[in-house]
């Protein structure tokens, strides 16, 4: 898994809640559209759900 993955993984767990993209690029500190295109990438490996429209969750392992 590449370092921004896990970075953004570990921001949602560590949150707790459902993050918006924007939400979470301001926390970590990275441009919104990179944090989408990660997003996207950990959603298609199934480490991350959309539980309600562009609000995101690590998926319980």
């Amino acid at each position: 898994m590449a370092d921004q993955e896990q970075v953004i993984l570990d921001v949602m767990k560590k949150i707790g809640k459902p993050m918006k993209a924007g939400d979470i690029a301001e926390v970590v500190g990275i441009d919104k559209e990179a944090v989408s295109k990660t997003i996207k990438d950990l959603k298609k490996k199934g480490l991350v759900d959309s539980p309600k429209a562009c609000f995101y969750v690590p998926v319980k392992k």
